[in-house]
């Protein structure tokens, strides 16, 4: 009896520790992203041929991906390694929208269905609903926007006006931004990683 409760307590505590460590993490990913929407940015959608690792498209160009992938840069995790590495490895898991028949370093972590995937096998998957209280700072969140077309974004910490959300950085257009879209599209994605 003893020993079952000292387990219990046991995993309470780790199970505490472990909460607030991916809080913490989450608002550092919020923070780094709401910094991106400092920089001017014109959403760019043209290929790039990049270094590898840590590569990156010109500063001051870039799609929703490049947002996620700049975050997680600044928290020092390559994305662009990362997933290359598991296609090369698992590329039969991978969508083959693009008609491609091996990964490639320059384009594939730019792609929303492949950063899917990618966050569905090596982070947390989380539930899609229409509650806005579900999505924590940090969270990726990946929408479908109609014809076929994928977007991505993080959440941040900065409440909407009537303080119901947080907001989402992302960029759809008008450069890297901070704006209340959560529940404007049809979400397909929601993770932590």
């Amino acid at each position: 009896m003893k020993r079952n409760l000292i387990l219990i307590c046991l995993f309470l505590v780790l199970n505490f520790f472990s909460l607030n460590a991916q809080n913490t993490i989450g608002l550092k990913l919020a923070e780094a992203a709401f910094s991106l929407t400092k920089q001017q940015v014109t959403y760019d959608p043209s290929y790039f041929v990049i270094p590898y690792p840590n590569g990156d498209v010109p500063s001051n160009k870039g799609v929703c991906t490049d947002v996620v992938i700049r975050t997680y840069r600044l928290l020092i995790i390559d994305l662009q390694q990362l997933v290359h590495e598991d296609m090369k490895a698992n590329f039969k898991l991978y969508p083959k929208n693009w008609g491609l028949v091996q990964p490639d370093k320059n384009i594939d972590h730019r792609r929303v269905p492949n950063l899917m995937v990618y966050f569905k096998r090596h982070g947390k998957v989380k539930p899609i609903t229409k509650n806005a209280a579900d999505y924590s700072p940090g969270d990726i969140v990946c929408w479908h926007l109609g014809n076929g077309i994928t977007h991505i974004g993080i959440v941040s910490n900065i409440k909407s006006a009537d303080g119901k959300r947080y907001q989402i950085v992302h960029n759809i257009g008008a450069g890297q931004v901070l704006e209340d879209c959560l529940l404007l599209f049809n979400i397909i994605g929601h993770y932590s990683y």
